[in-house]
C-alpha cells in the first residue's frame, strides 16, 4: 500500500506519459483544439474516477483550500465540473489545467478499442468538421495501424494500477473530485491524529 504521496506521483507519472503520447500525436496528425473553445467541458455526463483527481485533491490541500472545495462541491454539485471557468481568458477554460483528470486529457487526442478489437479515434464533432481532411487521414491510418495514438482502455489500466479501488469505480465528474478531496482530507485527519 502506498502512502498519498506516492499515489499522487505515480498518478501524475501517468499523466506525464500521456501529456507526451498527445504531444508526439498531435504533431504527427496537426489535430488541435480550436482557440478558447471548451465545449467538451460543457457535457453534463462526464464521468471519472475519484484516482485521476487525485493530485488537483492534494494540490488543493497543499494550498488550504481542500476544505473550501469540498464544501462548494457538495453545495454546488451541479452537472458541470465545477473546475471549468467560463469566463477565464486564454485558450482553454479548465481553471486546473495542470492538474485535470485522465478523462479531460484523453478526449479528443485518443482512441478507444472497439469489439472488433480496432482502435477509433475519439474527438469532438469541432475537430471532426474543421478539420476533416487531417482528422480523416488520422482516423485512417490509426485504423490501418499506420499511427500510434493513446488507447484509452491503457491509460485507465496504467491509473487502475496505482490504486485499483480509487480507479475503479466512475462517477459524475463533480462527485470524483469530492470524492478525491475527501481521500486526501481523510489521509491528513489519520495522519496527524
Amino acid at each position: 500500500m502506498h502512502n498519498l504521496e506516492e499515489k499522487v506521483k505515480q498518478v501524475e507519472a501517468v499523466f506525464v506519459r500521456l501529456d507526451q503520447a498527445i504531444s508526439a500525436f498531435q504533431a504527427t496528425t496537426t489535430l488541435h483544439c480550436k482557440w478558447g473553445c471548451g465545449k467538451c467541458c460543457f457535457k453534463p455526463d462526464i464521468e471519472a474516477t475519484a484516482l485521476e483527481f487525485l493530485p488537483f485533491a492534494y494540490h488543493l490541500y497543499e494550498h488550504g483550500l481542500a476544505e473550501a472545495w469540498h464544501e462548494r462541491l457538495q453545495h454546488e454539485p451541479g452537472s458541470i465540473c465545477l473546475i471549468l471557468d467560463a469566463q477565464q481568458p486564454g485558450a482553454g477554460l479548465c481553471s486546473q489545467y495542470t492538474h485535470r483528470g485522465l478523462i479531460c486529457r484523453l478526449f479528443g487526442y485518443s482512441a478507444r478499442t472497439n469489439k472488433y478489437s480496432q482502435k477509433e479515434l475519439v474527438t469532438c464533432q469541432i475537430i471532426k468538421t474543421e478539420q476533416s481532411v487531417a482528422y480523416e487521414t488520422a482516423a485512417r491510418k490509426i485504423e490501418n495501424g499506420e499511427l500510434a495514438v493513446p488507447v484509452m482502455n491503457e491509460f485507465y489500466m496504467q491509473l487502475r494500477s496505482v490504486d485499483p479501488d480509487l480507479g475503479q469505480e466512475f462517477y459524475p465528474v463533480n462527485l470524483a473530485i469530492r470524492k478525491a478531496i475527501e481521500q486526501v482530507l481523510h489521509y491528513f485527519a489519520y495522519r496527524s491524529a
